[in-house]
């Protein structure tokens, strides 16, 4: 049979099409048959590169009696997480609350109202280790709703009283504190994990938003942690050594084997990291995984309209990582006689450090020296690669993700002027701005070839691509992106601000409601949209002098300044937002003909608390901060200023050196 996903989106939720379940999308629809025919919504949650949830459908959704027994009793609806984040927040929060527990596949009993009884996770198709049957998980649930049903939508309804305490959330009446800073560098610095860098033990996540927030603060400890971190990683299983980019996770605690998938926010995030890191160490080693990680997004990644795709899966062939792993045997042949010198760069052994599928084989990583013919090595590495099924590409375009990939290449291609970064960055941008759009201009959250773009954008959306239009302007000093970033600031301001509590809803004010209006808060695995609409909309303030963006941006750190510094690897970038917030923040503009020799001395470093415009000085901008700052002299002029109050302009690279460095 063919279910109602066949023309959806997300190829999640398409390869979910021909399952004998009578698979509805979220929707009116599925939310309108619940009320219609008096039965419990069933709702399972994962995403395309989920590994159990392939398991699942393979065991259970497949099946036939399984599938009967589904939608005899229930409205069954499937979720791509990543399009719809407002759904899986809740209904995990909901689960962990019953279970104290979650992760994906995530499956949810609800009430006709939307309101969840009773749910889990992965459920295998016969009782073992301790878990029940998903046949008895069905049966048991259809049993107790039909005999019991007062009792359960009694204890959902307390539920519901639990859920979306965010919303509820006071702002803090205190002055933001630069002791809270050093507080939470203190908690990362206890929590670092001494002998094989990151923080806590198995399983560990690239934590990029701590590490973001690390290289903002002075000393050698804070950074000290960072490069030791970017340093594993990059040696470790996570990084695919041969094709470029990160994989999702480790498994173990020291950055071995991974969970195959890749992820595109992860490799996102990674590569200005390692980029900062590279222009404070001139280490050649943190470029190369940089460039590596971004050429992989260019080669992989991208579509011919210029967006990014969501993910690659970390099967092939049904069996976990079998794209990624060699045995020694493999690399013999396809290397020959120089097989001995990359076996022992890579740490392979006949052992091998991973077995699936029956099979025992190595995850590469840089244990040993390397070789002088490295590159030539890899080449020839990949071409055997090349030959493999490859994952899955999950090629649905995220606008969030996309954001922080566009931020990504318009940072380093200005850093390493790289021009190729700086065009990829735009071709997205012009695609994010142009065919994201519903028919009154709203941003929408994802885009497909088959389909073309859907849903309304959320919070994230919103804020990443703020961020990410005045890196872009930043890289370019095209007034364009400026603008840009300004409409998209006013519509986050218009849409999602919270005019009662400050801060921001994760969902717009027009979108369709579910039970409870949440807040997005934590920045893990990725930023939330509260603390990139702060950061973004301070950056915006700082170069318009517009104080309502610097209000709205405070409204949202202080929903949380208090518990961020107690808490710092769930809140890395809301840190890194107040290290801003706490300042002194810089303004530069620089105008003239020819700006590079300017734009080589503010790109030769980090400069967390600085923010750029550029123009030819004629006095007419977009750009508050260029208003009223003439060429002196014919010459290539900077001001620097603080709170639009500036310091006498100067006109060599040596001179804006000193008032730099005087900063």
């Amino acid at each position: 049979m063919t279910n109602a996903l066949a023309d959806e989106v997300s190829p999640y939720l398409r390869q979910h099409a021909h399952n004998p379940v009578d698979w509805l999308p979220w929707g009116d629809e599925a939310l309108a048959r619940a009320r219609e025919r008096d039965r419990p919504l069933l709702v399972s949650i994962g995403y395309a590169a989920c590994h159990w949830c392939h398991v699942m459908e393979r065991e259970s959704f497949e099946d036939a009696g399984v599938a009967e027994l589904m939608n005899t009793h229930f409205v069954c609806v499937k979720v791509d997480r990543e399009e719809r984040p407002d759904v899986d927040a809740l209904y995990m929060e909901a689960v962990q609350t019953m279970t104290g527990q979650g992760g994906w596949p995530l499956n949810v009993f609800l009430t006709p109202a939307q309101v969840p009884f009773y749910g889990g996770t992965y459920f295998p198709p016969s009782p073992r280790h301790g878990l029940p049957s998903w046949p008895q998980v069905l049966s048991a649930v259809a049993e107790a709703w039909s005999e019991r049903r007062e009792e359960l939508e009694g204890a959902a309804d307390r539920l519901r009283e639990r859920l979306g305490a965010t919303a509820r959330m006071a702002a803090s009446a205190e002055e933001l504190d630069p002791a809270g800073l050093d507080q939470a560098v203190n908690a990362l610095a206890g929590q670092f994990d001494r002998t094989y860098a990151g923080f806590g033990g198995a399983p560990k996540f690239p934590p990029s938003s701590v590490l973001s927030f690390l290289l903002r603060r002075p000393g050698r400890a804070p950074q000290g942690m960072v490069l030791e971190t970017l340093r594993a990683m990059a040696h470790g299983g996570i990084f695919d050594l041969l094709g470029g980019g990160f994989h999702r996770y480790a498994v173990d605690r020291t950055w071995t084997v991974p969970h195959f998938e890749k992820m595109l926010y992860d490799n996102a995030l990674l590569a200005p990291g390692y980029l900062r890191a590279w222009q404070l160490t001139g280490e050649e080693r943190l470029l190369r995984t940089c460039r590596e990680t971004l050429d992989w997004a260019l080669a992989e990644m991208q579509g011919a309209e210029g967006g990014f795709y969501s993910s690659l899966d970390a099967d092939s062939e049904g069996i976990e990582g079998l794209f990624y792993t060699w045995t020694v045997g493999e690399l013999r042949d396809a290397l020959g006689e120089r097989a001995d010198a990359a076996i022992g760069w890579l740490g392979a052994s006949e052992d091998g450090n991973f077995s699936e599928g029956g099979r025992t084989a190595n995850v590469l990583r840089a244990d040993g020296a390397e070789p002088p013919d490295r590159e030539a090595l890899r080449a020839r590495l990949l071409e055997a690669r090349s030959h493999r099924v490859r994952p899955a590409t999950d090629d649905k375009r995220i606008l969030s993700w996309n954001a922080l990939m566009l931020g990504a290449l318009a940072e380093a291609g200005a850093v390493l002027c790289e021009p190729r970064y700086v065009q990829a960055a735009e071709r997205c941008a012009d695609f994010l701005l142009r065919d994201m759009r519903d028919a009154q201009g709203h941003l929408l959250r994802v885009w497909g070839e088959n389909g073309g773009g859907r849903l309304a954008a959320y919070l994230e959306d919103h804020a990443f691509l703020l961020e990410a239009l005045l890196t872009l302007y930043e890289a370019t000093l095209q007034e364009r992106w400026f603008t840009a970033a300004v409409q998209v600031a006013d519509a986050m301001l218009a849409r999602f601000a919270d005019p009662e509590r400050g801060g921001f809803f994760t969902t717009a004010d027009d979108a369709p409601g579910l039970i409870v209006r949440r807040r997005d808060v934590e920045d893990s695995p990725i930023p939330s949209g509260s603390s990139g609409a702060a950061m973004g909309l301070l950056r915006l303030a700082a170069l318009t002098g517009e104080e309502r963006y610097e209000a709205a941006a405070r409204s949202a750190i202080a929903l949380v300044q208090e518990l961020a510094p107690r808490h710092p690897q769930a809140f890395g970038h809301l840190l890194s937002a107040i290290d801003f917030a706490l300042g002194p923040v810089s303004e530069l503009a620089l105008v003239g003909e020819d700006l590079a020799p300017m734009l080589d001395v503010v790109r030769a470093r980090p400069r967390p608390h600085l923010v750029l415009a550029g123009g030819d000085g004629s006095g007419a901008s977009a750009v508050p901060l260029l208003r009223e700052r003439p060429v002196v002299d014919g010459q290539a002029t900077a001001y620097l200023c603080e709170r639009f109050v500036c310091q006498a302009p100067v006109t060599t690279p040596a001179e804006l050196e000193r008032l730099l460095s005087s900063t």
